[in-house]
């Protein structure tokens, strides 16, 4: 069976969770790389939504497999781009603050042992460079590609860094190039938040998310689609959209055995 000819679409990727194996495959199936990995999405635009390490066998080589696609989208008139989730805020406070305690915490909590309690891996960390950690740095929290706004947890508390992505990300940036652990760790606290959209007032709350951020409808992961749907991760075969369509889930939960989902950003 041949894979689809993407267009200049969009496109959205969910956690992976060092799978790199199910990534590539799923990026071949969808026509975006060919056989050998290379770059075959033309002017499409792809954006990973976070959590590229922990839980699985290989984070850095996603990271790397993100970094090189980029780079060769890019040289094709395409786009890759990517969002930080809790995993990478989690990886990146290990990296820079190890076993310190943080302050604020009670009982007393490190980054180091928060990470290896959320499936952090010792290759990842044991093979994260500089050029990673500045790579990772750079990235933001929140995107708004045309009607859609792209985050990588389901919750509000972004909106405690700003009323606008632009806000939002350099508030974050600012924390990152900053050396306060409880900065650190309230970032990443702030991105563990979940299941917000889908509560009594779901709807009500996606709605005021997008009406001060932009966009029709929010795109995230984090929260996969099983834990959504109550369904066993290998019966997923599609994103999960609810809020009344202002919420679309596309984690589909690799690291329990679901599917790498590539999901096409339609109009909403």
């Amino acid at each position: 069976m041949e894979a689809p000819e993407p267009s200049a679409g969009r496109y959205a990727i969910g956690d992976i969770h060092g799978y790199l194996d199910e990534l590539d495959a799923a990026l071949v199936a969808a026509g975006l790389t060919d056989a050998d990995g290379a770059w075959s999405g033309g002017e499409a635009t792809v954006w990973f939504l976070g959590d590229f390490s922990d839980r699985g066998p290989d984070g850095i080589g996603v990271i790397d497999r993100i970094r090189r696609l980029a780079a060769n989208a890019e040289s094709a008139g395409g786009q890759v781009d990517a969002l930080l989730g809790n995993h990478e805020l989690l990886l990146l406070g290990t990296h820079k603050f190890d076993d310190t305690m943080v302050p604020t915490t009670y009982p007393q909590r490190s980054f180091h042992r928060v990470w290896k309690l959320n499936g952090g891996q010792q290759s990842d960390l044991d093979r994260l460079t500089d050029e990673h950690v500045e790579w990772l740095s750079g990235r933001g929290v929140v995107a708004r590609v045309g009607e859609h706004l792209l985050m990588h947890s389901d919750t509000t508390s972004y909106l405690s860094y700003g009323d606008s992505p632009e806000a939002i990300n350099a508030a974050v940036a600012e924390v990152l190039a900053g050396d306060d652990i409880d900065d650190w760790w309230v970032c990443f606290r702030r991105l563990t938040g979940r299941h917000e959209f889908r509560e009594d007032h779901g709807e009500e709350t996606a709605a005021e998310v997008l009406r001060r951020l932009g966009g029709r409808q929010i795109v995230h992961g984090h929260s996969t689609i099983p834990s959504h749907l109550g369904v066993a991760p290998a019966a997923v075969e599609a994103p999960h959209e609810y809020a009344g369509g202002k919420a679309l889930a596309i984690d589909g939960g690799v690291y329990l055995g679901g599917p790498c989902l590539i999901v096409p950003l339609t109009n909403p």
